[in-house]
């Protein structure tokens, strides 16, 4: 099943104009309904999007050695995950464990290269004292989020850290029957905690049986960035990845409605697929997004 809103929309009107042939009221009927769409579409802004990729993308290869591949697809955000052995001359893997040393030469290769970590994740520390280094290495590096599944027993814990530190908290879904695999789970986190928000898994979603664009309207005002992925079987929590644009996902109406709702944040590349040479995918992904965000400037 393709979430394709659109193709309902064009039956529906090619229904009017069959039954109304000649008939100025549906002409004017039908210049109302495109106008209106448009209406939608020229609402809100893009200005506050950003695309980057979730190194898990990479997993395959070392820190540095995604880095070369995040560079040469001209991005410069990413998303860092723990457990990545870093390379490069470095030891050991990215995460809460790394030396001073280590964080400083990481680093200046970041900085070599021009690429940012804004986010981290998925991550769920197991008591305070985790969660308490997991924001300090967030703040060494300048994280604007922390993408997590938390405990529950933890919510109040990470909320009173988010504002401490002035680092947000991007709650995650996975496929059912993950614990917030719905967006009501995650409201449910959110409500009373002002620095606890969404990241919209757009695939896991769809594998949930859920609507992208739907699930992204409960969470207005609360996303603060998302991993772009496409799938090829709706309502399969085990459907696999595959190209952007090319699965059963309406990124068009994804992408309008975050400008709809004045996005501000990072849309993460995440294709769990191609493993060893997905490189040329991460590339196509890039061109489609900058294609379609174009589109609604």
């Amino acid at each position: 099943m393709k979430l394709r809103t659109g193709l309902f929309a064009a039956l529906c009107s090619l229904a009017i104009f069959s039954c109304n042939s000649g008939n100025s009221d549906a002409a004017e009927g039908a210049d109302a309904g495109t106008q209106s769409k448009d209406a939608v579409v020229n609402t809100g802004s893009t200005e506050g999007f950003k695309l980057g990729v979730q190194m898990w993308t990479f997993r395959m290869f070392s820190l540095a050695d995604a880095l070369n591949k995040v560079d040469s697809a001209g991005i410069k955000h990413i998303e860092a995950f723990w457990g990545q052995k870093l390379g490069g001359g470095l030891p050991g893997e990215f995460g809460i464990a790394m030396s001073a040393d280590t964080r400083a030469k990481l680093k200046e290769l970041l900085q070599s290269k021009g690429i940012n970590i804004v986010a981290m994740g998925v991550i769920s520390p197991k008591d305070k004292e985790e969660w308490v280094k997991a924001f300090d290495l967030a703040k060494e590096f300048g994280l604007s989020y922390i993408t997590t599944e938390p405990a529950k027993e933890h919510w109040d814990l990470i909320d009173s850290l988010g504002g401490v530190y002035n680092i947000k908290l991007a709650i995650h879904d996975h496929p059912k029957p993950n614990a917030y695999a719905t967006p009501d789970s995650v409201l449910a986190a959110i409500k009373g905690h002002k620095n606890i928000g969404a990241c919209a898994d757009i695939g896991h979603w769809a594998r949930n049986g859920l609507n992208p664009a739907e699930c992204l309207k409960q969470l207005e005002g609360h996303v603060y960035g998302g991993h772009l992925k496409d799938i090829v079987k709706f309502d399969d929590p085990k459907a696999a990845d595959t190209v952007v644009s090319k699965g059963v996902i309406d990124f068009p109406a994804v992408f309008a409605e975050l400008k709809r709702q004045n996005f501000n944040g990072m849309l993460s590349i995440e294709h769990e697929s191609n493993w060893y040479n997905n490189l040329p995918d991460v590339i196509f992904t890039k061109e489609y997004y900058e294609a379609e965000v174009a589109k609604l400037k």
